[in-house]
């Protein structure tokens, strides 16, 4: 189904988590307009957007995490969002996954 996220996550009370996956090596977060709509229209459930920043010559990779509800800016501003969670280099997989399903 066109708009759907990349990954279904379902956590140990069994509640479903849609996390959209994006990869940048610039400012622009290429959401098509099909999953903007979708995030939008689904922004009351747990919906997220996880953004790799590639590394550059002078900086580590980051990892940024926004809600569902912040497709729009992402698809207009990029990475001028402010994110709920960031953090350069390795993944936070504990904090990210506590952030998804905060149980």
């Amino acid at each position: 189904m066109p708009g759907v996220p990349d990954v279904l996550l379902c956590d140990e009370e069994g509640d479903f988590h849609f996390v959209e996956l994006k990869a940048t090596g610039g400012k622009a977060v290429e959401l098509r307009p099909h999953q903007v709509a979708w995030l939008s229209n689904h922004a009351h459930a747990s919906v997220w957007v996880l953004v790799l920043k590639k590394k550059t010559k002078t900086l580590p990779q980051r990892v940024l995490l926004y809600p569902g509800s912040a497709a729009m800016d992402l698809k207009l501003a990029g990475m001028e969002v402010e994110p709920l969670f960031e953090c350069e280099g390795d993944p936070d997989w504990e904090t990210i996954f506590s952030l998804i399903s905060p149980r």
